[in-house]
């Protein structure tokens, strides 16, 4: 009887495995975990203790899609831009966990070259400017339709040496991963932010889980919590501790905005729920 307690006692309710980054030098992900951690903790009196751990190997985007179609995959959830075709193949928690954040893209650039950036006007202009990505990441498909020549990277820590070694001209990222990124490698890669331009489109980003039972009493949690992390201010707290410095180091107001579409978002996709 006593042990039966004690192991009642130290259950989890539920056990989250998330993918480790590709990169031990990755730090993107670290306020989305914190978001899940947060609205776990939010909803521990309705649903119980929890567990969450990352996966013991590093997985890039395609990895991980591969992962959680397997019925033992160590892991069960994920982070990730949405698209109409990730929503088919696992469920999305339709709250938008860095506020559309990742939709606002900077460029990391060669030094050289600012003077070339600074002179773009428009679309066709930055249309002349080959721009990296990594391979899998959503923003291929949606600056492929934007008739952009992307160039893709076989992994994350390999585009920072692609850019230098003029694989292609400039590196699309978002307001925070950009200055993020040039403080953590701009020396060993001699790039810089460019300070004149904002290229934006809609690109939610989203924990997913499985369509499974399990993933749908996972997803209904997740949900609960980040709807009351929303109500008592805790999410935009959250983010602004991880973001704000990042974002007003992007200098918004002296920036050109160009504005393409993302055709690959679904119908049920709401952009402005936090």
């Amino acid at each position: 009887m006593l042990l039966s307690i004690l192991v009642c006692k130290h259950a989890y309710a539920v056990s989250l495995t998330y993918p480790r980054a590709e990169s031990d030098s990755d730090s993107r992900y670290q306020y989305d975990w914190e978001v899940l951690r947060t609205a776990l903790e939010k909803t521990s009196a309705r649903y119980g203790a929890f567990e969450i751990k990352q996966s013991q190997h590093q997985m890039p985007p395609a990895r991980v899609s591969f992962e959680m179609l397997r019925p033992n995959s160590e892991i069960n959830l994920f982070v990730r831009a949405t698209n109409a075709e990730l929503e088919t193949s696992f469920l999305p928690i339709r709250i938008p966990v860095d506020r559309g954040l990742l939709g606002y893209r900077i460029f990391l650039i060669r030094p050289a070259d600012q003077e070339k950036f600074a002179s773009v006007k428009n679309l066709d202009d930055l249309r002349k400017f080959s721009v990296g990505q990594g391979r899998g990441w959503a923003d291929v498909a949606i600056l492929t339709a934007a008739q952009f020549n992307v160039v893709e990277g076989s992994s994350y820590d390999g585009l920072f040496p692609m850019l230098k070694l003029r694989r292609f001209d400039f590196l699309s990222r978002s307001l925070d991963e950009a200055w993020r990124e040039y403080d953590e490698r701009h020396l060993e890669h001699n790039f810089m932010v460019e300070s004149t331009l904002l290229l934006y489109y809609p690109l939610p980003r989203y924990f997913f889980v499985r369509r499974d039972a399990d993933g749908e009493r996972i997803a209904k949690r997740i949900e609960a919590g980040m709807e009351i992390m929303i109500k008592d201010g805790s999410l935009i707290a959250l983010f602004n501790q991880y973001k704000s410095d990042l974002i007003k180091r992007a200098g918004l107001a002296q920036r050109r905005v160009l504005r393409i579409p993302n055709p690959k978002l679904s119908a049920q996709t709401p952009l402005n729920r936090s």
